[in-house]
């Protein structure tokens, strides 16, 4: 039985505190180059490894008048005293600077790690350290293909100082002479590696009371204690004036250089900079964005040409110039309940203009882009597989990450990682069951909400064709159906955007109620509940078009309604033109948006950043801009807001060029564009606009890949039903084969005539359908219902079939990278042989079972699992040493 955690726990801290101090820290990059000393202290040695700042104001209490300890600045103080004081038990140096601005003190906190407490928490953290360099040369697909063709390939640059690759293994510190460049203190600890173990210090180390959740930076900075915190930028990104040697130059001038200038578009990321400079995360959306617009290239090259075949159709097709040489003599019905009788001639240019995407060259488009989604996703795959086998990041998630700061707090319990073996907290897993039902139920209810939204612009559309026809305005008129259309997109557009903060905002708020045990079960939680909402929030509108509206309205004489209103009908030139348009609005339109944001709204935030400082401050201007002290430039720049947003936006293009590619073959080469933008604009926020993120390692994209497979499924399922019952594909084929092979005489085949009992007037008009005179289904309509439903299976199980013999004929992982983990176990096995008795003790204790549940103390863990004092890894006489 689990037991809730005593008072006496609840002053325990998460890291155990002790004096360490230690003059051994370096003043150089990961690459080994000389920089000048900026990130440094006062003394000019002591390396800064992170800063925390915080604003109050000037004090205007006199010194007689007391301060009234219930206050919010009084306990933000208090807050920030206790944690300060227990990182420097903790072994971290600091350093204090203050700048006055007005009435507005800035105070800065710099950080510093001694050679000590990097080893003995890179070993708690489970950091990867070199071995031994590997001199395999890196290659690419399309490196490869034109090496092949003997075509000179204008993609790639010669970035210098390219990171090495290593073999590498867990660092440990018994056995620091076994890994390369040990005896250089400086440099052996890369600057990612230095910050991602301050960070955990910091995350880690409690303020208040645990029960209460008091702890880690992250909520004293959500509590507004402090204002922010942050590694340091590597100098400024411009390159230093005269000529330079490019190997001088530091790893953020060399990202700016050769990566986040537009003049770089056409170039090859260099990923591997930016996973030394960001860390794995960042390079691995970088990577997957840079795949993913290479592989959109081909795509929008298909899709081009079919538009262009789309355009001759135009021209030649027999339909359309019946419609616009023949269609005065065919009356339609009216649309609506108010409006009029209308020649089919007056959609002849928009018959044609849906000729672009209404074409025997749809279906197989829609094919191509089923199997193109399928070998994108397992191609991306073996790249993942690669580039995580370089990083070291192969193995993160199953043996390697720890649970979040937050869920060690909370957690009532412990367990032993049957894994590693290491004593972890642990959550009842019938208390998170509950809190997970209850944050799902809100999901329904927020997709309830976008489904009242949908209805509600269904309404509108209807309600404004009804306005503008009884304006009698002749445009107008002529127009309603197409402006009610485009304004409901743009309305919908609107809705999206507004929802989409909404509800983003309570999904943060109930990811961190249920509790997730890593940072990656948790961001994968909270990408599925975003995902889900913005699914159905952004193509809930382009599948009612698709699917459902004109299917359900009768015929004349008996038309069905929705709370008295006739139900929406197809414009006069069909759905499927319509489809198109919606996607272009929300697609483009949402594009254009998001690149508008990315590229103005940083800049204008960064210089009001920078226009809040003391005007004396301003008054140095550009010129005395690297006299600035580094903390101080950094903290005018962006926060980084994370991946989240940009993976979104990402995946729901592709959402779009794949589950509706039948109605838009132009999608992917808008996608295409965009991404050759997206690229550069978030190459230059994280190089010049943002603040320095804290690296973080990563496995993979995450659940980000699972949602790409589930829309490729439903890329197939759409197309087929999208070709089968939107577009005019089968009916056309159909008539084709019933008839002498002409498609003379199409358009009457498709237009049923109007009930003698129609009560508007006397006048016999016609509509779409295939009805008798009666309103009875034709057998035509039998004969095609059943065509349809026969190609929609056929077409979704070849392509389903095609898509399981490419993901068989294509291995995960490279066999060359097979070879390379094999060799690096073996390797770290070499290196890391433990004494005889030291085995005997790890079987002694592996022999225990694994899912053993502990209540939480200090009595049922080992020194490793409890949290420790870091030891000193200078020799300490025996008579002097403390006991642990």
């Amino acid at each position: 039985m689990m037991k809730k955690k005593s008072e006496v726990e609840d002053s325990a801290t998460l890291i155990t505190l002790s004096e360490l101090h230690d003059p051994n820290y370096g003043t150089m990059d990961g690459h080994g180059v000389p920089q000048k000393k900026r990130n440094v202290f006062s003394d000019g040695v002591t390396r800064i490894d992170f800063v925390l700042v915080w604003d109050e104001p000037v004090n205007p209490l006199k010194e007689s008048e007391p301060e009234d300890k219930s206050s919010t600045q009084a306990i933000h103080r208090k807050w920030r005293t206790d944690f300060l004081s227990k990182l420097q038990a903790a072994g971290l140096q600091q350093e204090k600077k203050e700048v006055v601005q007005g009435k507005i003190k800035k105070t800065y906190i710099l950080l510093s790690a001694p050679w000590s407490t990097l080893c003995y928490y890179a070993e708690e953290i489970s950091l990867r350290v070199p071995l031994q360099v590997e001199t395999n040369e890196d290659s690419n697909w399309s490196e490869n293909i034109l090496g092949k063709l003997h075509i000179p390939n204008i993609l790639a640059q010669q970035v210098p100082n390219p990171p090495p690759d290593y073999y590498t293994c867990q660092f440990h510190s018994k056995k620091l002479e076994r890994f390369l460049d040990h005896e250089n203190q400086d440099t052996f600890f890369k600057t990612t590696q230095r910050h991602q173990i301050l960070y955990e210090i910091l995350s880690r180390t409690p303020y208040g009371a645990l029960k209460r959740g008091e702890v880690g930076l992250a909520r004293l900075i959500s509590e507004n204690a402090f204002t922010a915190a942050y590694p340091l930028h590597e100098g400024p990104y411009q390159m230093p004036k005269g000529p330079a040697d490019p190997e001088s130059l530091s790893t953020r001038q060399i990202l700016y250089q050769y990566w986040a200038r537009w003049a770089c578009w056409k170039k090859y990321q260099p990923l591997h900079h930016i996973r030394e400079y960001f860390g794995e995360k960042v390079a691995l959306y970088f990577a997957w964005l840079g795949f993913y617009t290479g592989w959109l290239l081909p795509a929008a090259v298909v899709g081009f040409l079919l538009s262009l075949f789309g355009i001759w159709l135009m021209v030649t097709d027999v339909p359309a110039q019946d419609i616009c040489h023949n269609g005065d003599n065919i009356v339609m019905c009216p649309l609506c309940d108010i409006c009029g009788y209308w020649n089919l001639s007056s959609i002849c240019n928009t018959y044609r203009a849906g000729l672009l995407f209404d074409n025997g060259g749809t279906v197989f488009f829609s094919i191509f882009m089923s199997l193109w989604a399928v070998t994108f996703l397992e191609y991306w795959k073996r790249t993942c597989a690669v580039l995580t086998h370089r990083w070291d990041c192969t193995e993160f998630e199953e043996s390697e990450e720890r649970p979040r700061p937050e869920f060690a707090a909370m957690a009532p319990t412990t367990i032993r990682n049957p894994v590693t073996g290491a004593e972890e907290p642990h959550f009842p897993e019938t208390s998170r069951f509950r809190r997970i039902v209850t944050g799902n139920t809100v999901i329904i209810i927020m997709v309830a909400v976008v489904l009242i939204f949908l209805i509600a612009i269904i309404l509108y559309r209807t309600i404004l064709s009804i306005i503008i026809y009884k304006s009698r305005n002749a445009f107008f008129i002529f127009s309603a159906s197409r402006i009610a259309s485009l304004t409901g997109s743009v309305l919908n557009l609107v809705v999206i955007l507004l929802l989409s903060k909404a509800y983003t905002y309570l999904a943060q708020i109930l990811t961190r109620w249920e509790m997730h045990r890593t940072q990656t079960k948790y961001e994968d939680a909270f990408t599925l509940k975003v995902f889900i909402f913005q699914f159905v929030n952004f193509y809930s509108s382009p599948v009612y078009i698709a699917f459902f509206k004109g299917r359900f309205v009768g015929y004349p004489g008996n038309y069905y309604k929705l709370f008295g209103i006739r139900n929406e009908d197809c414009g006069a030139s069909g759905c499927l033109i319509e489809l198109a348009q919606e996607l272009l609005v929300i697609m483009v339109g949402k594009q254009v948006i998001n690149n508008v944001q990315e590229f103005i709204l940083p800049k204008i935030k960064t210089w009001w950043n920078k226009r809040k400082l003391h005007p004396t401050q301003r008054e140095k201007g550009a010129n005395n801009q690297e006299s600035a002290a580094p903390w101080e430039t950094d903290y005018e720049l962006l926060e980084c807001e994370g991946l989240f947003s940009e993976y979104l936006e990402m995946v729901l293009q592709f959402g779009f060029i794949t589950i509706f590619v039948a109605a838009c073959p132009l999608a992917p080469l808008f996608a295409l564009v965009n991404n050759w933008v997206e690229v550069r604009l978030d190459a230059q926020k994280f190089v010049c606009e943002y603040r320095r993120p804290v690296a973080e390692r990563a496995q993979d994209i995450g659940i980000w890949f699972n949602i790409l497979q589930v829309i490729t499924y439903l890329a197939v399922i759409s197309n087929a039903f999208l070709i089968a019952f939107t577009s005019d594909f089968l009916p056309r084929l159909y008539y084709r084969y019933t008839t002498e092979g002409s498609l003379k005489g199409y358009i009457d085949f498709t237009l049923s005539v109007a009930p003698n009992n129609f009560t508007q007037s006397h006048m016999q008009c016609r509509y779409r359908g295939f009805r008798d005179e009666k309103g009875h289904h034709t057998p035509e309509y039998y004969n095609l219902l059943a065509i349809r439903l026969g190609f929609v299976i056929i077409f979704e199980h070849v392509v389903f079939l095609i898509g399981r013999m490419i993901d068989w004929m294509v291995p995960d992982i490279p066999e060359e990278v097979e070879i390379k983990i094999k060799r690096e176990h073996y390797m770290a096995k070499k290196a890391l042989a433990e004494n005889q008795s030291l085995e005997e003790a790890i079987l002694d204790e592996s022999s225990r079972p694994a899912s053993e549940l502990r209540h939480r103390g200090r009595s049922a863990a080992s020194p490793r699992d409890t949290d420790s004092p870091p030891p000193s890894l200078t020799p300490v006489p025996e008579d002097k040493a403390e006991p642990v």
